[in-house]
């Protein structure tokens, strides 16, 4: 599962932190460090959300458990 999360990591964080920085960019916040920091928190962000997909999709994949 942990390989699965950080593959989903890649794909989740650049989307994440693109939004962020799209959104710094557009309430005209251009100075260098605002855009890094509104990346660098988008990288943070997508921490537990790469986890929860990962988990979610590696448990999908496992099948339905017996009972």
């Amino acid at each position: 599962m942990l390989r699965l999360a950080a593959v989903l990591y890649i794909l989740v964080a650049s989307a994440v932190g693109g939004a962020a920085v799209i959104a710094v960019l557009s309430l005209d916040m251009r100075e260098g460090w605002q855009i890094a920091a509104a990346f660098v928190a988008g990288l943070v962000i997508s921490i537990p959300i790469a986890a929860i997909l990962g988990k979610k999709i590696y448990n999908a994949l496992q099948g339905p458990k017996p009972v």
